[in-house]
């Protein structure tokens, strides 16, 4: 079910991109829809909010009601979705396309970022980053996960020396000696610049089979990047020391 996992540990943040042995996205019916984020929600522990993508730099705010469970479809267009909602997880659908999780090391927010080229170009990490930079003076943690590599990026000469200059990144030549983009190195050189410290998990989907890619397959699925809060343990205080009384302790 995940190409990647990391529970919340001292930092209080968690972190799951997942594989192609789900199917996460928006093209089946929506029974099954539901069935998988309640799969992925029940193994996480948490609900998992999702915006509909439309390739732009809006980024949308989550929450949901206490006891909500498996998909919360905010039903706004949207390429980020943020929340500081504990115990919520934030995702992004992707099969070729960056999926960007963002984090302040206070656990104070988290961010999920739908990035293609499209919307690497118009700036929609920048976006992001400004919004949880004017909720917390915190750093930043990123993580990129898995997306269609510059060597399997194939794109028109021009789009490709547009892109690089855009991006301020090498252009690439694919395996097959064409044109292509680095997307990644671009979301890379976007978040240093402003200052996130980049954690790679990101294989690129059109060479692993065991991931979800357009560009291999037009009726692929999606896999989703997700990011949450953890909600504190029962009986600890909100700085993770036991409460009063509390017989348990902080792990």
């Amino acid at each position: 079910m995940f190409h990647h996992r990391s529970d919340p540990g001292a930092l209080g943040i968690g972190v799951a991109f997942t594989s192609a042995a789900l199917d996460l996205g928006d093209r089946q019916d929506a029974e099954a829809r539901a069935a998988a984020f309640a799969e992925l929600s029940d193994a996480l522990g948490v609900p998992i909010a999702v915006v509909h993508q439309v390739h732009g730099t809006a980024v949308a705010e989550a929450d949901a009601p206490p006891g909500t469970r498996g998909l919360v479809d905010l039903a706004r267009e949207a390429d980020a979705v943020f929340t500081t909602q504990k115990g919520l997880g934030v995702a992004v659908r992707v099969a070729d396309c960056l999926p960007i999780l963002l984090a302040a090391e206070d656990a104070s927010i988290v961010a999920a970022v739908h990035a293609g080229r499209a919307g690497l170009l118009a700036g929609v990490i920048g976006e992001t980053v400004a919004r949880l930079r004017s909720m917390t003076p915190a750093p930043l943690l990123g993580w990129i996960g898995p997306h269609v590599c510059g060597a399997c990026y194939e794109v028109p000469e021009a789009m490709a020396a547009d892109a690089a200059a855009r991006l301020d990144v090498p252009a690439t030549t694919t395996r097959w000696g064409t044109a292509g983009i680095d997307l990644g190195a671009g979301a890379v050189r976007q978040l240093n610049d402003a200052g996130v410290t980049v954690t790679r998990l990101d294989p690129c989907t059109l060479e692993s089979r065991d991931l979800h890619s357009h560009r291999r397959d037009h009726g692929a699925g999606r896999q989703i990047g997700v990011i949450w809060l953890a909600t504190p343990r029962r009986g600890l205080a909100s700085d993770g020391r036991a409460a009063p009384g509390a017989a348990v302790a902080a792990s």
